[in-house]
């Protein structure tokens, strides 16, 4: 982001209406129509996780160990436990075998 001199940029009268509010502060005007995403959302990273729990508990229903899946994913034994755990509760509350995408 580049700071811009708001003296050089904006109309005398629209920079004094602005100074009532606050004067010699750094302050962001959004882009018009800019919505915060939920996070993950926009590069990807959510979808990327929601796959990979999906694939870690497509394995654990296949027969593959934890501590299999662990050595596959390089993560904690308490982090695919809570994984399958996480998913096995989902899918009861919705009478379901898997994931849903929510």
């Amino acid at each position: 982001m580049k700071y811009k001199n708001a003296k050089n940029i904006l109309p005398k009268e629209l920079l004094e209406e602005i100074q009532q509010y606050t004067q010699g502060d750094f302050i962001y005007i959004p882009i018009v129509g800019d919505k915060k995403m939920p996070w993950g959302e926009k590069n990807g990273t959510k979808q990327a996780i929601y796959d990979r729990n999906e694939n870690i508990f497509k394995l654990y229903q296949e027969g593959y160990s934890i501590h299999e899946i662990v050595k596959i994913y390089n993560l904690s034994e308490s982090s695919i436990r809570k994984i399958i755990s996480n998913i096995k509760k989902q899918s009861s509350q919705l009478g379901l075998g898997g994931l849903t995408n929510e």
